[in-house]
């Protein structure tokens, strides 16, 4: 493996870009799918995740606000439905939910599958195999746990918990029945083999989802000086991630527009068939028209 990884990291991007494009060609097609999500519980979390606005260990400015209700919840299912969304996230913040909470979200999950008609996917942390499965009962379709980088960087990043947690949550969730979304940040200070591991062992997991995020330095986390890469570097990446994947959805996520910028179509005819519409958790994301523009550019690039 470690001759295939110097192989493909020694490639000239240009080859790297179509060699993505042609196995997104063979493995899935036109296939793009689009996902929103609402940031269901935001703030107070006690983990130290470096990157992240939200934890309370960091002095950036962030919104602050429990756990919404149900009827909100839904509502931001419809209005993701209403931008062209396939799929609904519900995002909490904090590495572990109370009961109480648990249940709040199954009763939304479950009124979403019943009203709005959209698949229902749910970011809340570290779950137990019972609170997955009490999920999934409700309509749960797909839940999102990233690993966000190499095992060998993860300490660099996040010390509160461990990356085995990650990894047993999910194949928790994987072995409750539902599909998975797991990825991560690039741009963190983690060098090219810590990206291809993350990439290898996202395979491993057999995951069915892929969220590339492109770090966003945020003032006031200890990640808030961090020089931010490329454009070139993330198209590199993405493909790299699209050749080892194959046929797993590959979504760019935050940072698309501040990272690629009029790069952005560039990233799809580099592997990338996903991203997420209508804002991220602390980030502000493109207006809908932008994004309803992108996606016909895609969508046009991918006949040629």
């Amino acid at each position: 493996m470690m001759d295939e990884d110097k192989e493909l990291l020694g490639l000239p991007v240009t080859e790297l870009i179509d060699r993505a494009d042609k196995t997104r060609r063979k493995f899935l097609g036109d296939k793009l799918e689009l996902c929103s999500i609402v940031n269901a519980k935001s703030g107070l979390c006690g983990e130290d995740c470096k990157f992240c606005a939200q934890s309370s260990r960091h002095s950036a400015s962030r919104l602050t606000y429990p756990l919404k209700d149900v009827n909100s919840i839904v509502k931001e299912a419809e209005r993701a439905r209403g931008l062209g969304a396939h799929k609904f996230g519900i995002v909490t913040s904090g590495n572990r939910l109370t009961e109480r909470e648990i249940d709040e979200i199954a009763k939304a999950i479950s009124a979403i599958s019943e009203k709005i008609g959209i698949t229902v996917c749910a970011s809340l942390g570290a779950l137990e195999k019972e609170e997955l499965r009490k999920l999934r009962s409700a309509g749960l379709s797909r839940y999102h746990h990233n690993i966000e980088t190499s095992e060998r960087f993860y300490p660099q990043v996040v010390i509160t918990h461990k990356f085995s947690e990650r990894v047993n949550t999910i194949r928790a969730a994987k072995e409750t029945g539902l599909e998975v979304c797991s990825g991560g940040i690039i741009g963190m200070g983690e060098t090219w083999q810590d990206r291809v591991d993350m990439a290898r062992l996202l395979k491993e997991l057999n995951v069915d989802s892929v969220p590339i995020n492109i770090l966003v330095p945020i003032k006031g986390t200890p990640f808030e000086s961090v020089k931010p890469i490329s454009a070139g570097e993330a198209i590199k990446t993405l493909s790299i991630f699209r050749i080892i994947l194959k046929d797993k959805i590959i979504k760019i996520a935050a940072g698309r527009e501040t990272v690629l910028k009029d790069f952005q179509g560039l990233g799809f005819a580099a592997g990338a068939n996903g991203m997420l519409i209508g804002g991220y958790l602390t980030i502000k994301g493109r207006s809908v028209e932008s994004d309803r523009e992108l996606i016909e550019e895609i969508k046009n690039l991918w006949k040629e």
